[in-house]
């Protein structure tokens, strides 16, 4: 059986700006660099570290890696975030401004879309879309390391995407350096508990409508 440890990378200039960044690049922030240096404490012996190939996810997991003295640190496209499409780069006042009621908090009132979700714009990544290639990822992880201990550092909407389709209830918002346990045996994925590695103090809430 592979253990997976699926994370959300350390703070980057845009999680501190309160920006949205989906697939942009944006790098991590000396305070993202100092929880990855205090995350790697809290994680024990791995086998490998798999990470989205953005920035502030790669930068995360060298961090661990290197602190961990664990040499096998790759990287997977397919982990990266979800595309925000033209939601990408803006605050949450700019989306209520360009988009009115599309998120939960929008201070003219909340417009669902047909699924009671977000009507979220052109261009945004939906969840069967994003799953499509995550899952692809994480199988190709599973047998890679059949029987081992995988920390993966990816993104927040990837994480939550990822607890929907393996049917977790809503589990609210991830902070930085936080994460879901998951098992792969025989192609089949099981979601466990979240974890926290590292102090709350040191953590930001995920920019984002738990997308």
């Amino acid at each position: 059986m592979t253990r997976i440890l699926l994370i959300r990378h350390g703070e980057s200039i845009w999680n501190a700006d309160g920006r949205w960044q989906g697939q942009a690049d944006p790098a991590l922030t000396d305070r993202g660099r100092h929880q990855a240096r205090s995350a790697a404490g809290s994680i024990g012996q791995v086998d490998a570290v798999v990470t989205s190939d953005l920035e502030r996810a790669a930068e995360t997991g060298a961090i661990i890696a290197r602190l961990l003295g664990v040499d096998h640190l790759a990287t997977e496209p397919r982990l990266r975030e979800r595309d925000a499409g033209p939601l990408s780069g803006l605050t949450r006042p700019e989306i209520h401004e360009a988009f009115p009621g599309l998120l939960h908090d929008d201070p003219t009132g909340f417009v669902p879309g047909p699924d009671g979700r977000p009507a979220w714009p052109d261009g945004w990544e939906g969840d069967a879309e994003l799953w499509e290639r995550v899952e692809v990822a994480l199988l190709a992880i599973g047998r890679l390391v059949p029987d081992g201990e995988v920390l993966v550092v990816t993104h927040g909407g990837v994480i939550y995407a990822t607890e929907r389709h393996l049917g977790a209830e809503d589990r609210g918002r991830l902070a930085n350096l936080s994460g879901t346990e998951l098992a792969i045996e025989r192609d089949v994925l099981r979601v466990g508990d979240r974890m926290a590695l590292t102090d709350p103090d040191l953590t930001t809430a995920i920019e984002v409508d738990r997308i």
